[in-house]
């Protein structure tokens, strides 16, 4: 199997295996890895979002990890822009770029490049959001069908947000966001990559997000949440939804017990595994599903 010419995707759900698997992979090939986790970007936030260690590094150069200040928002297009600058500063070096992360948004933004769409004032998104609240469901949704006839075949009147961005996007640009969506091409083509796709049991996966969070409280959650606390981080940022952040926050106000946050926590990453898988199933049916169990066998066939 060659993959020297390749930009490598490592894609699973938390607590998965991916950054274990990767170090070994990197290993094999001579590759860097390059984060593609959304909260694994913040500097402050180092056990809550499970990001590996400098000592488990293996001398494995790694990118992109805990550079970010909490108190800034990171899109997904930050994370492009900064992501394809790595991927030509590693293959100048003659390594092989290793992406590897949950978050679904990244990879879709790799390979299928990123809507361009302008930005819209707050002025207009705040009056649309006040609009809907007032119409209510049914009366906004067929607003937006006047508005923009083809979101009827890609949203539904449920979806708020989703129903809440069309209408923006049509009122603003004149121009439909599924027709954003249409013209928005990669920087790359789909042989340019080699997509893996961790497939975990569910059962295990529940076991090891269970023994997770409480090695994350062994290891100095709850001095970490102090922190970020003191540092007076509006709740509207991205970092403030953490999984733990509330759950700490709750103990430390000494409205739970110790061992309600660790269940509370694990119940919030079993729903975020479950949604990562499910976004899995439905958006990277393309992708090499390789079974937990078959990871080493894979490595040794490279």
């Amino acid at each position: 199997m060659d993959l020297k010419s390749k930009i490598i995707l490592v894609y699973g759900p938390t607590a998965s295996g991916k950054s274990n698997f990767a170090i070994k992979l990197a290993k094999k090939i001579k590759g860097e890895i390059v984060n593609a986790d959304s909260m694994q970007v913040y500097k402050e936030l180092k056990i809550l979002s499970a990001r590996p260690l400098p000592k488990n590094y293996k001398n494995i150069k790694h990118h992109l990890y805990g550079f970010q200040n909490v108190k800034k928002n990171f899109s997904s297009g930050n994370w492009l822009k900064l992501v394809n600058k790595k991927i030509l500063d590693i293959r100048k070096r003659k390594k092989i770029p290793i992406l590897v992360g949950g978050t679904g948004l990244y990879f879709k933004a790799i390979t299928e490049g990123l809507v361009n769409i302008p930005n819209i004032p707050i002025r207009i998104r705040s009056k649309i959001r006040f609009l809907h609240k007032k119409l209510g469901v049914k009366k906004f949704f067929s607003k937006l069908v006047k508005l923009d006839p083809v979101s009827k075949n890609f949203v539904k009147p449920t979806d708020t947000q989703r129903v809440i961005r069309a209408y923006e996007v049509k009122l603003f640009t004149k121009r439909s966001i599924y027709d954003w969506f249409k013209s928005t091409r990669s920087n790359y083509e789909n042989d340019d990559f080699f997509k893996i796709y961790i497939d975990f049991p569910r059962t295990e996966l529940i076991r090891r997000i269970s023994d997770r969070t409480a090695d994350m409280i062994k290891k100095g959650a709850i001095s970490e949440v102090k922190k970020f606390i003191r540092l007076k981080v509006p709740r509207t940022k991205t970092a403030s939804k953490a999984i733990g952040i509330a759950e700490i926050r709750e103990y430390l106000e000494k409205k739970i017990e110790i061992s309600e946050v660790i269940e509370k926590i694990s119940i919030k990453t079993r729903q975020y595994a479950k949604r990562q898988s499910t976004w899995g199933r439905g958006n990277m049916m393309d992708w090499n599903k390789i079974k937990s169990e078959d990871l080493n066998k894979f490595l040794k066939k490279i």
